[in-house]
């Protein structure tokens, strides 16, 4: 069997993975500022990928459907890379807004 993707393997059970990566995103999510907008849209969109697996009863096509991110294999490999996304955001405080050193006001002029 093959996804017919060079390079994308064939995941021998792909919900409970999806499920466990989107489960970790959340838990990642969870140590940026709940006020920040990068947190609030990766958690509402993840959350709304994990409904989507969760209501399936365990029907991929379905999955592959709703999501309409390819084939199951490419969606994890989305979600994982989501996943690590949270974890660069959190490393570089993406989410924190500071003033840029070339900012000039209006009323400066």
């Amino acid at each position: 069997m093959t996804t017919g993707i060079y390079g994308l393997a064939v995941h021998p059970n792909p919900l409970p993975e999806l499920t466990k990566t989107y489960e970790s995103t959340l838990a990642a999510l969870s140590s940026i500022p709940e006020h920040a907008a990068y947190r609030q849209g990766a958690q509402a969109l993840t959350l709304r990928k994990l409904k989507i697996v969760q209501d399936a009863n365990g029907d991929i096509a379905e999955v592959e459907k709703q999501l309409d991110e390819g084939q199951i294999e490419q969606a994890i490999a989305i979600a994982k890379d989501e996943l690590g996304l949270v974890g660069k955001m959190t490393e570089w405080k993406a989410y924190v807004s500071s003033p840029s050193p070339y900012y000039i006001r209006a009323a400066d002029y």
